[in-house]
């Protein structure tokens, strides 16, 4: 499958799962420090459907704080309810502006990474198919927004259920899930990970 099949597939199963949440689960925080389950929903779609002059916009409204663009975009959909924004996904499984881009990586790996948000808080694990993780992962760690590169700076880390590996130093092994997340920079998962650079991925991280 291309990557944009790969990126519709997966925020149709997203959406599948956030259809059998009950109104107090959409309000559980999420392992995106301060977002609920809504926030990270609302986050997702924020960047469908935008242009370069909308960027511009939301940057300038964020006082030309790339730190804080992520809630500027999100607080424009912030007032949307569960059923809206289920349908909104569902309207946009194909991912269309910026999440489009790289033949529409970016919108594979942000909705990879953030359904493990929400799951994970959930307590809803899932099997998440090889074919995406082999994509996402290389894009992880390259990605500026997510700095894999540099969350697991001199360490190799290995996703011993994927043949999958990258770094130098020593080593921390674990499932493809749990490494794509400590390369997205979740504390909580690095714990997960075993071996002599577990401790130290675990210490920086937090």
């Amino acid at each position: 499958m291309d990557v944009m099949s790969l990126a519709r597939a997966e925020r149709a199963d997203l959406a599948n799962f956030l259809a059998t949440l009950t109104p107090e689960q959409w309000d559980v925080p999420t392992l995106c420090d301060g977002w609920r389950v809504r926030d990270v929903v609302s986050h997702m779609i924020s960047y469908e459907d935008h242009n370069l002059r909308d960027f511009v916009d939301r940057l300038r409204r964020a006082g030309f704080s790339f730190a804080r663009l992520n809630d500027v975009a999100r607080a424009d959909y912030a007032h949307l309810g569960p059923a809206e924004l289920i349908a909104f996904l569902r309207a946009h499984l194909t991912p269309q502006g910026s999440t489009a881009k790289f033949g529409g990586m970016v919108g594979l790996a942000d909705a990879v990474i953030h359904h493990q948000d929400i799951r994970r808080s959930l307590g809803a694990p899932r099997a998440i198919p090889a074919e995406r993780l082999r994509a996402v992962l290389p894009f992880a760690v390259t990605a500026p927004p997510l700095r894999g590169f540099w969350h697991v700076r001199g360490v190799r880390v290995v996703a011993a259920d994927l043949d999958w590996s990258y770094g130098r130093g020593p080593e921390a092994r674990g499932s493809a899930e749990a490494v794509l997340m400590a390369l997205a920079g979740r504390a909580t998962v690095a714990r997960e990970l075993t071996g002599p650079g577990a401790g130290v991925l675990q210490r920086r991280l937090g």
